[in-house]
């Protein structure tokens, strides 16, 4: 009696074997609005009456890549809430810097908080060269071919990060979401290159 010969199997079956056990794609996922980076985080406390209170503090920059970026502060029993806290604070200190053509900056700055100093220089085709928070804030915010040095002795996270806000505000202004503008033309509402007619 012969054997029934095995089946061979094509390609096409393996990949659909292969693709059944995937999960859902990550495709459908929504990108969010800014990237964030957590720089430090703390476990603070509070003396009270009964004994001590633990709490967590989350400082955290955010930024879109764009010339936007923003730094916050969060604090709360527990870290997921406290990372919370902190990107709302950040989208809500974000900045908008005036950068060149080239992303970069258009004269050195430099800014002191409490004990820590920082200088940023705009250096034409070195590239990111900087370290710490320094790094951190540059790449979340867009901008290439900078130096940036820490002059103090100051290993704290947060003031040297306040620090580099306080160099960068010199050359921001106020983030706004950007929103379709609305001119009225003779009775006509021209909504970003669309027209409306007013009744």
């Amino acid at each position: 009696m012969d054997k029934p010969k095995p089946k061979e199997n094509t390609g096409t079956e393996i990949r659909e074997k292969r693709n059944s056990g995937r999960r859902g794609s990550s495709f459908n996922r929504v990108k969010p609005e800014f990237d964030q980076k957590i720089l430090d985080i703390r476990r603070v406390t509070r003396v009270v009456a009964g004994g001590r209170r633990f709490s967590f503090s989350v400082a955290l920059v955010a930024g879109d890549k764009k010339g936007s970026v923003g730094l916050g502060l969060g604090k709360a029993g527990d870290t997921a809430l406290a990372i919370n806290k902190a990107l709302r604070n950040a989208k809500k200190n974000m900045v908008k810097l005036n950068l060149t053509k080239t992303m970069s900056i258009p004269h050195e700055l430099s800014a002191k908080f409490s004990s820590s100093s920082v200088k940023l220089i705009p250096n034409k085709g070195r590239g990111l060269v900087a370290g710490s928070v320094i790094r951190d804030i540059i790449k979340l915010s867009g901008m290439k071919d900078i130096t940036g040095k820490i002059l103090s002795n100051s290993k704290n996270k947060l003031n040297n990060a306040k620090a580099v806000m306080g160099a960068l505000s010199q050359i921001s202004s106020r983030y706004t979401k950007s929103t379709p503008e609305t001119v009225v033309v003779a009775n006509k509402e021209v909504v970003a290159g669309e027209e409306v007619t007013k009744h």
